[in-house]
């Protein structure tokens, strides 16, 4: 079986080259049945990919150890759905999963835009095999999962850390938005190749973007919760520099999927859209480069390996090819109208980018700094958190205002008297909320207290806003099914209010105690109070597990459990904390076992008000981004209408 597995893989290289070279040849000679065949290749390096994917994955669930991968990466002991979910537990069968989602994006994209777009097409092809070529080819010479053994008796089991349903779910949710970002990097491209900078490939790569930045953002907030609740420190985002990977592509597409509305109704910000989509794909390219090329440490990112300085070049080629291809271009990409007011809609959506592009820079330097340092100093130095919290408050708080600003500031040009008018409403509920908020003491952080009073801003213009289309329509579900990107968008929107509100209130007003127990005494914390009652260990099949039972009086009563679990594989260990969801005040008792000392036990108790608003936030912003995805008839009537346009 694995050298079928390696064989397919050779086969979906093969394929890749192909499409790459006959792709280019026939978009420059303009031969269509080149053309057709590069897509064709393309399409079959999915299937044989997918082949080589499946023979992986079935050797993982049958614990085949003669393949060297399934005996690194599981155990009998392991169950099935952990057993599949080491495909994406290690090096090589990660790579392979991108791979597969990189070659099925692409296939199912031509595939649907090939009679629209066939110009366009012809150059989009190979810049797709292009990717996949770099990605076959390293899974084939350089790291690859079909790599074989004699038969071990057992393996050596998953990472106790990604036993957990969380990491089931988290890394192919980053995946498929990770690469689904090469969608409209591969479409813009394509356009700029062909010479054709009009707005059908942004309309043809509109819902690509939109799912790849929804997976990306919610798989981001699965690894949050994953934080919370596995790693036992306390919080739910450190600022790892694979977790600013993934949080630096997500912005970028951030700022990409609100200026491109810029493009489609005004013909602006040409130039912004395809730096911004080249930006999201190589911090996609560059955030598996930092996981997998061992220059930083990360409890998320892989040992270090002979492929980081492959990525290297892979990202420094794709900057290249990006930035000339941009640079040889920019007569194409003139706006047909310019900027007529710094107090307008198109100007808050400028001022959003800006802002947008301005954090995601900033925590790239970030993440640099250590690496540049090391370079040129000899001496690695790291960024701390009080960094990037400072850029997070001045980037993220005027972008809070700007959410609420931009839905109701006019088109073109508005006065500073027509904008206060008809903000009047949210700016008087804003007040207010800040006022009530300070005589209710929330007045000790003061980020916190502004946070609040925008969000309270940024709920009132969605409420204006939903109450005054539901008016003119006379139904809420006409008004949706009418303008589903942008209500989409608001209940986004909404979605994102809440994150920052459990945001700020988790951080700014929790609270922390650690304390020596003995069994039988008590500690007290912001009104809980926590008892030591006994010691308990138990052994599992496959770790010996030490228990703190505790008891909790004070705002809430109960029991709860926090302790540690040491593995026999590999002798490590990990912290299982104790967690009492308080839902009438919204907030978690957590309680962690830092260590133990004689008959006593350190514990550090936190009780984070507000926390689960991030959880409730995640499934808010897929419904958003659900209801702006839904197909609608009306919509495909106006997108065809477009493409007619944009090709006459």
């Amino acid at each position: 079986m694995a050298d079928l597995g390696r064989a397919a893989l050779i086969v979906s290289f093969g394929l890749a080259l192909w499409a790459l070279a006959a792709g280019i040849t026939g978009a420059m000679a303009n031969r269509r049945r080149l053309v057709d065949s590069a897509r064709n290749a393309l399409i079959a390096c999915f299937v044989s990919t997918f082949i080589a994917s499946a023979i992986l994955a079935s050797a993982l669930v049958r614990h085949d150890y003669t393949f060297v991968y399934a005996a690194s990466h599981t155990s009998h002991d392991l169950p099935t759905l952990y057993s599949l979910s080491a495909f994406w537990g290690g090096q090589e069968g990660s790579l392979l999963l991108w791979l597969l989602i990189l070659t099925g994006y692409a296939a199912l994209s031509v595939t649907l835009n090939k009679r629209l777009l066939r110009d366009l097409i012809a150059w989009t092809v190979p810049v797709f095999a292009g990717v996949a070529t770099f990605f076959s080819f390293i899974l084939v010479a350089v790291s690859s999962p079909f790599v074989t053994q004699s038969r071990a008796v057992d393996g050596a089991g998953l990472t106790p850390s990604l036993q957990n349903p969380y990491m089931v779910a988290h890394p192919p949710m980053l995946y498929l938005g990770y690469v689904g970002l090469t969608v409209p990097f591969a479409f813009a491209a394509g356009a700029l190749l062909a010479r054709q900078a009009d707005e059908r490939w942004l309309i043809a790569t509109r819902r690509w973007t939109l799912a790849a930045w929804m997976f990306l953002g919610f798989g981001q907030l699965l690894g949050s919760h994953w934080a919370y609740v596995e790693v036992g420190w306390g919080g739910y985002y450190a600022w790892d520099p694979v977790e600013n990977a993934a949080l630096m592509p997500w912005l970028a597409a951030t700022a990409f999927l609100h200026s491109v509305m810029i493009q489609e109704r005004k013909g602006m910000l040409k130039i912004w859209n395809v730096v911004l989509v080249a930006l999201a794909f190589e911090l996609s390219v560059f955030g598996t480069f930092l996981t997998r090329s061992g220059v930083i440490n990360s409890i998320h990112s892989f040992a270090r390996s002979s492929i980081g300085p492959w990525f290297l070049v892979f990202v420094c080629a794709t900057a290249i090819f990006s930035t000339w291809l941009i640079l040889s271009r920019l007569p194409l990409l003139r706006a047909r109208t310019k900027l007529e007011s710094a107090l307008s809609r198109e100007a808050t959506f400028l001022y959003n980018n800006l802002l947008l592009v301005a954090l995601c820079l900033t925590i790239l330097w970030g993440v640099l700094f250590p690496v540049l340092t090391q370079a040129f100093l000899g001496e690695s130095k790291t960024i701390g958190r009080p960094y990037y919290d400072f850029f997070l408050r001045a980037f993220g708080l005027p972008l809070l205002l700007l959410m609420g600003i931009g839905p109701l500031i006019a088109w073109r040009r508005a006065s500073v008297r027509s904008l206060i008018a008809t903000l009047r409403w949210p700016i008087s509920v804003a007040l207010t909320a800040g006022v009530v908020l300070l005589i209710l003491g929330a007045g000790s952080s003061i980020p916190g207290i502004i946070a609040y009073t925008f969000c309270a801003f940024v709920l009132t213009t969605i409420v204006v806003e939903v109450v005054r289309g539901t008016r003119a329509t006379g139904s809420l579900t006409e008004l949706v099914g009418r303008n589903r990107r942008r209500y989409g968008g608001y209940v986004v929107h909404f979605a994102i209010v809440l994150f920052a509100i459990g945001v700020a209130g988790s951080s700014a007003y929790g609270s922390t105690k650690e304390q020596l127990l003995l069994p039988g005494q008590t500690m007290s914390v912001a009104g809980y109070n926590v008892t030591y009652k006994n010691l308990e260990v138990e052994k599992g099949p496959t770790s010996s597990e030490t228990r703190a039972v505790m008891t909790f009086t004070g705002r809430s009563t109960g029991t709860l459990r926090s302790g540690t679990n040491a593995y026999f594989a590999d002798g490590s260990s990990s912290r299982e904390v104790g967690i009492h969801t308080n839902w009438l005040r919204a907030e978690d008792l957590y309680v962690i076992f830092d260590q133990k000392q004689g008959e006593g036990v350190y514990f550090k108790v936190l009780v984070k008000p507000l926390v689960n608003l991030l959880w409730v936030a995640g499934i808010v912003f897929i419904i958003g981004s659900m209801v702006a995805l839904w197909p609608d008839a009306r919509e495909q009537k106006r997108l065809v209408a477009r493409l007619a346009l944009a090709r006459a």
